[in-house]
């Protein structure tokens, strides 16, 4: 089956700072609060600051979340959306994930975070998520799906199918996340869902 793409997008500016202390990035992100253009990542003295995030970013992020919850509905899953809000380990670490779910029940600490890539820093975001032991860190960049599981020895490894939602293809959220007409992709989406 082959795979449409979606086109990358190459509006995002990242600036990655060094020896960054936590009060020092506690101070920039205070400054930076009003502004929802910058996302902000802290992991052990390194600061990564993007701006803006723009519309193909926030096209697939939303498409990713549709698509996901059209499938936990019809399979009766119970979730909770948990958006993008910022995980934070005092001293080390501070992430916001683009979308993110609480499966079965809701809980302070989402079961899944979802990344959308498009321009790579330095920081490995697997490490930001580490420390709140998030189950599932997914992220989609170059038009993949790449899903990391945390095991049993606190280190993520890289599945192929989500362990929440083990008979759900990667690859077919890809094919309908690369329809240019979101409304389209997630009709269709259900339509298959429904006929399965």
């Amino acid at each position: 089956m082959s795979i449409p793409l979606v086109d990358q997008a190459t509006e995002e500016k990242l600036v990655t700072l060094k020896d960054v202390s936590w009060k020092q990035f506690k101070g920039i992100e205070a400054q930076l609060q009003e502004n929802r253009n910058v996302r902000l990542s802290y992991l052990s003295g390194i600061l990564e600051i993007m701006s803006p995030i723009g519309d193909k970013h926030e096209k697939v992020k939303s498409t990713v979340g549709l698509l996901l919850e059209a499938y936990m509905k019809k399979l009766g899953i119970r979730f909770y959306r948990r958006g993008g809000f910022t995980l934070e380990e005092p001293g080390y670490a501070s992430g916001t994930p683009d979308e993110s779910y609480s499966i079965g029940t809701e809980r302070e600490v989402p079961d899944i975070v979802i990344e959308i890539i498009v321009t790579s820093g330095s920081i490995n975001r697997k490490e930001l998520y580490k420390p709140k032991k998030v189950p599932e860190v997914w992220f989609w960049k170059s038009n993949q799906i790449k899903i990391f599981h945390l095991s049993e020895s606190g280190e993520y490894e890289e599945v192929n199918r989500s362990g929440f939602f083990p008979n759900l293809d990667p690859a077919l959220l890809l094919s309908y996340i690369a329809i240019p007409d979101q409304y389209d992709a997630i009709i269709e989406f259900e339509q298959v869902l429904q006929n399965q």
